[in-house]
């Protein structure tokens, strides 16, 4: 059994040195890596980033991430991958990694992703410039999803964004920013690659669960959202399915019992 702690959106500043290492006590116990879906500072600043940084290095686990857009907003992602990096957490950025856990080989393929829209609603790369870069970025970071996903061969695969690829999981958003919040091409992308899971933040006001057309769970694990510091899902590969590489283990999930933070 594969048990991932997951959580997003932690907006982490000067001031929250110590908000977050408590519920990282223990965690080893619980779960046997942390992924975190982005937006991990306010402002994008690099001390917001010195303060995630010693959060998270204190984890007894791997811990995995991606940016989001307020990790980007004051041009400084490079400076934030680099002071993350340098205390031992991994950054994703249309790239992957592999972890042993137990006997088994754990894949991650993670970015940023982007806007653009799901079905009925979406931006096409049609009429100006503008709106055709916007279309075509998207595009583009789903095709650079694919070949990550892809290029993992181990037991268990898993998607990290911090943009959502369905639209289950932004019920409760106002329907007008739906293609300010993800698009349906990462959905293709992680559908095409035998994903076990997906898993990403950024709708504060959505719903935790989701699934691609086929069939993928897909879990918004935005703090606002699951209403705790993270949530454990737990992945088994059965026995009669083991090297199977486009086989989706069953799920099941379990609560962390703390408060949002």
């Amino acid at each position: 059994m594969i048990r991932i702690a997951a959580t997003a959106d932690i907006h982490f500043n000067r001031e929250s040195l110590n908000r977050f290492r408590p519920y990282l006590r223990g965690l080893e116990e619980r779960a046997d890596l942390l992924l975190v879906a982005g937006d991990l500072t306010v402002s994008g600043l690099p001390e917001e980033a010195m303060v995630v940084a010693r959060e998270l290095s204190s984890a007894a686990v791997p811990v995995v991430v991606v940016l989001g857009n307020h990790d980007y907003h004051q041009n400084k992602q490079r400076d934030i991958e680099s002071i993350l990096r340098d205390s031992g957490i991994t950054v994703l950025e249309g790239t992957n990694i592999v972890i042993k856990i137990g006997k088994y080989s754990v894949g991650i393929a993670g970015m940023k992703g982007f806007g653009g829209g799901f079905f009925g609603a979406c931006v096409t790369e049609f009429g100006e410039p503008e709106l055709k870069a916007f279309a075509r970025h998207t595009r583009i970071q789903a095709a650079i999803l694919r070949q990550s996903l892809m290029a993992l061969d181990t037991d268990f695969r898993f998607a990290l964004t911090h943009y959502a690829p369905v639209e289950g999981t932004l019920l409760g958003e106002a329907r007008e920013i739906y293609p300010f919040l993800g698009s349906y091409l990462l959905a293709e992308a992680i559908d095409s690659c035998g994903v076990q899971a997906g898993f990403h933040g950024h709708a504060h006001a959505g719903t935790e669960k989701g699934q691609t057309k086929g069939g993928v769970p897909i879990r918004n694990v935005a703090q606002m959202v699951i209403g705790h510091a993270y949530n454990i899902y737990s992945f088994e590969l059965p026995v009669a399915f083991a090297g199977n590489r486009t086989f989706r283990s069953p799920e099941r999930e379990t609560q962390n019992p703390v408060t949002v933070l």
